[in-house]
């Protein structure tokens, strides 16, 4: 067999499957989100300045989400849990993370572009940016919730006083 048939023969193989992942992934709600299309809007359960963009799923609904956080420099991100497992990567800057009950930057981590966590549904948590803006990239299964251990820590409690 010459190198153009057998070629054609692999092209005639794979076309079939190329088209049916085509298929499965528009009726599955095929989605691709570019950085520069994100629609960034304001996350005050996470504090001032922060921005959020939803690329996949409903927040409130049992379904699975992704999301993008964006946290300006210096933000703190009190004590909090959530009601689901979150995993989370660092698409930019640098996340400074512990588990824990009281607030403690000496105990904080830094963790880098491309780093992942995964933290359980429940656990005691905190974060902050430093010198300079963050982006994470969160994504679980919903309904997705933020609660502070301290009220006083919520930053939506914050605005209303």
């Amino acid at each position: 067999m010459t190198a153009h048939k057998a070629a054609a023969v692999l092209l005639a193989l794979l076309s079939p499957a190329f088209l049916t992942l085509t298929a499965l992934a528009e009726e599955a709600g095929f989605i691709a989100a570019t950085s520069s299309g994100l629609n960034w809007k304001p996350a005050p359960a996470v504090g001032p300045g922060a921005m959020i963009a939803v690329i996949e799923g409903d927040l409130k609904a049992a379904e699975p989400f992704t999301l993008r956080l964006k946290l300006p420099a210096n933000t703190k991100i009190g004590v909090h849990t959530h009601p689901v497992t979150e995993r989370v990567t660092v698409i930019s800057g640098t996340f400074y993370f512990a588990t824990g009950d009281t607030f403690d930057p000496a105990r904080a981590k830094a963790y880098h572009p491309g780093d992942t966590l995964i933290i359980p549904v429940g656990t005691s948590m905190y974060g902050a940016s430093r010198e300079q803006e963050t982006v994470l990239q969160l994504h679980g299964t919903g309904p997705w919730g933020i609660t502070y251990l301290n009220p006083a820590d919520d930053p939506r409690n914050k605005t209303m006083q």
